[in-house]
C-alpha cells in the first residue's frame, strides 16, 4: 500500500481493526480445517452454533459480509449481480444477504422522520407503525396511514449510515488497493474498478430521490397496463432519506401455498410477470433489476405490485444491440457469432486464448444445441456461459452482468411457481421484434446516422492531429513512449539466474584451487558461495512458481477443461 494511504488507516484504525478481526475470524476456518483432527474443526463457531470450519467457504464469505455490517451488506448484494467476477456459485450465496438486517429502534426513526420532514410523526400522519414490514442494508420500511386516510409505507434511512457508508467505502478503496498492489492473484479481479463501482453504486442508493424518480419513471412506461400497479410516491413527504409511498397490499410471489388457496393459476402468474419484466427490458429499455420473490405481490384481480425499486437497469440503444445480438447468438446456438460477440462486449486480457474460448463456445452451443428449444434451460445457459467467461478472465460491462443476472432470477422465480417454465416459450415473441427491427429501415437509418457522426467527428479532429504530430517531428520533440508490461519481474528474474549461475562457476574454482580459508583442503569461500547460490535458486524458483508461469502448457490446459455438469 502507498505511504498516502497511511492517513486514511489512522482515521478508521478502530474499523480496520475490526474489519481484519471479522475476516481473520472466517478466514481461520481454512487453516484448522487442514489440522485434521475433527475436534479441532469444532472449536470455532459462527452464528446458529455452526463450526465454521465445516461450512462452505462462500457461506463463510457471506456470514462474515453480514457481521460487518450495512455496508458489507450491501457490497455482497452489488457483487451478488457480477457472477462474471466472483463466480456463479459464491453469486448465488451472496443473493440471500437480501433478508435479516436488524432494524433500528422506534425512537431513532421518529428522530430521522422530524429531521427530514421538519414535523413530529404524530403530525403528520394519523398512525404509524413501530414495528417495521421489512429492515434492509441502507433503510427499513414501516406502514402508516396520511391524515387523509390513505394507507403508504415509509421508507427510513439508517440512522448515521451514510458516515459509516464512507468509513468502509474509504476502507475498500484501501484494501483494493493493497490487493491490486501486493496480491498478484487478485489483479485478475480488478478490485480497484469493483470498489469504485460500489462506491458510485452505493451513493445513488442512498439518495432516495433516486428511487422516487425510477417509480415515476416505471409509472408513465406502464401507463396504460392495467396488470401492473406501481406505487405512487409522496414527493411532499419524501427527502434524500425517508421515501413516501404508496401502501401495496398483495401475496408475495414467496408465498405460493396462499397463492393457491386464493384459487389463482401459478403457471398462469409465472408467464405473466415474465411477459412484464421482458417488456421493461426490450421496449423500454429500463427495467427492474430485482426480481426476487419477495418484491413481487399478487394483488386483487392478479393485478401484479412490484416494491423496492433502487436497484433498476438501463439500456443505450448501443448496449441494446449488443445484448439483443447475445440473446439471439444463444437462442439460435450460432458458436462463432457468440464467441465474437463475448470478446466484443467484454473486457479481454492480453493473453486470451482465442481458440480455447472458441473449443468451450463450440461445446457450449453443442451441448444445448441438443435439446428442445422448449426445454432449453435459459438460466443454466447463462450460468454457465458466465462461468466460462470469467474462467477466461473476461470481464462483461456491469449493465450487461446485470441484466444476465436479472433473467438468471427472473426465470427462478417464476419456477417457483411453475417448476416446468420456460423463459424462452416467453421470449419467442420478442426475439421475433429483435430479428424484425434490426431489419427495420428506421433501426438501419439510426445506425448510420450513428456511423455519420462517428466520421464526421472524426473528420474533424483527424487534421489537427496530424499536424500536431508533424509539426513535433520537425521541431525533435516527438516522443514514443513503450509500456513493457511484466518485463521488468522477468528482467529480475533473469538478473537473479544469471547471478546464481556465475557463484556457481566462481565457487567450483575456488574449490577446485582450495583457495583459503580452507578447512580441510575445502575452500571455505567456495562453500558460501554455493550455499549462496542454493538459497538465490530457490528463491528464483519460488518466485516463478508463485507467479503460476513455471507449465505454460499447463495454465492453458487449465483454462481448457470443461466447467463440471
Amino acid at each position: 500500500m502507498r505511504i498516502t494511504a497511511i492517513p486514511q488507516i489512522y482515521r478508521h484504525v478502530n474499523r480496520w481493526g475490526e474489519i481484519f478481526s471479522v475476516l481473520s475470524k472466517y478466514g481461520l476456518a481454512n487453516w484448522v480445517g487442514r489440522l485434521g483432527p475433527d475436534f479441532a474443526k469444532d472449536m470455532f463457531r459462527g452464528p446458529g452454533g455452526a463450526a465454521i470450519a465445516r461450512l462452505p467457504w462462500e457461506m463463510r464469505i457471506r456470514l462474515a459480509l453480514a457481521e460487518l455490517g450495512p455496508t458489507f451488506i450491501k457490497l455482497g448484494q452489488v457483487l451478488s449481480t457480477r457472477p462474471d467476477l466472483i463466480g456463479v456459485s459464491l453469486a448465488d450465496e451472496l443473493t440471500q444477504l437480501q433478508t435479516g438486517v436488524q432494524a433500528d429502534p422506534p425512537d431513532v426513526v421518529r428522530r430521522t422522520i422530524l429531521q427530514e420532514l421538519g414535523r413530529p410523526v404524530e403530525e403528520l400522519f394519523d398512525d404509524f407503525d413501530d414495528v417495521p414490514l421489512a429492515s434492509a442494508s441502507i433503510g427499513q420500511v414501516h406502514r402508516a396511514r396520511l391524515k387523509s386516510g390513505e394507507l403508504v409505507a415509509i421508507k427510513v434511512q439508517r440512522s448515521d449510515i451514510q458516515r459509516k457508508v464512507a468509513v468502509d467505502t474509504d476502507i475498500l478503496n484501501g484494501l483494493a488497493q493493497l490487493a491490486e498492489s501486493r496480491l498478484p492473484e487478485f489483479q485478475n479481479y480488478r478490485p480497484r474498478a469493483i470498489a469504485e463501482e460500489f462506491q458510485r453504486t452505493t451513493q445513488r442508493e442512498l439518495d432516495f430521490h433516486r428511487e422516487l424518480r425510477h417509480m415515476q419513471q416505471f409509472a408513465q412506461d406502464f401507463a396504460g397496463d392495467s396488470t401492473l400497479c406501481i406505487p405512487r410516491p409522496y414527493p411532499e413527504l419524501s427527502t434524500a432519506r425517508v421515501l413516501t409511498m404508496q401502501y401495496l397490499e398483495g401475496i408475495k410471489l414467496s408465498d405460493t401455498a396462499a397463492l393457491t388457496a386464493a384459487g389463482y393459476d401459478l403457471g398462469e402468474i409465472a408467464r405473466r410477470g415474465a411477459r412484464i419484466y421482458l417488456e421493461m427490458i426490450f421496449s423500454h429499455g429500463f427495467y427492474h433489476a430485482d426480481p426476487h420473490p419477495g418484491n413481487v405481490l399478487v394483488m386483487d384481480r392478479g393485478v401484479f405490485g412490484l416494491l423496492d425499486h433502487g436497484m433498476v437497469g438501463r439500456m443505450d440503444e448501443r448496449l441494446h444491440d449488443n445484448v439483443e445480438e447475445l440473446l439471439l447468438a444463444v437462442t439460435s446456438l450460432d458458436a462463432e457469432h457468440l464467441t465474437s460477440i463475448i470478446v466484443r462486449l467484454g473486457s479481454v486480457p492480453q493473453d486470451l486464448d482465442r481458440a480455447g474460448l472458441s473449443v468451450d463456445v463450440s461445446d457450449f452451443v453443442s451441448h444445448y444445441g441438443a435439446q428442445r428449444l422448449e426445454d432449453l434451460d435459459l438460466s443454466g445457459a447463462l450460468r454457465e456461459m458466465v462461468e466460462m467467461v470469467r474462467r477466461y478472465h473476461i470481464h462483461l460491462p456491469a449493465r450487461v452482468a446485470m441484466l444476465i443476472k436479472t433473467l438468471v432470477t427472473l426465470e427462478g422465480t417464476a419456477r417457483l411457481l411453475s417448476p416446468h417454465f420456460s423463459l424462452l416459450e416467453i421470449m419467442k415473441p420478442y426475439r421475433r421484434k429483435m430479428i424484425l427491427r434490426r431489419l427495420s429501415p428506421t433501426r438501419r437509418l439510426r445506425r448510420f446516422q450513428r456511423l455519420y457522426s462517428d466520421i464526421s467527428h472524426m473528420a474533424e479532429v483527424l487534421p489537427q492531429g496530424i499536424v500536431d504530430i508533424v509539426e513535433q517531428m520537425r521541431d525533435g520533440v516527438f516522443d514514443v513512449h513503450l509500456d513493457h508490461r511484466g518485463l521488468e519481474p522477468s528482467v529480475n528474474r533473469l538478473v537473479l539466474g544469471m547471478l546464481a549461475s556465475a557463484l556457481i562457476v566462481g565457487s567450483s574454482l575456488l574449490m577446485a584451487q582450495a583457495v583459503p580459508p580452507a578447512l580441510g583442503g575445502v575452500s571455505l569461500s567456495g562453500v558460501l558461495g554455493f550455499a549462496m547460490a542454493f538459497f538465490l535458486g530457490l528463491r528464483l524458483l519460488r518466485a516463478i512458481n508463485k507467479s503460476g508461469h513455471l507449465d505454460r502448457r499447463a495454465e492453458i490446459q487449465a483454462r481448457k477443461k470443461p466447467p463440471a455438469r
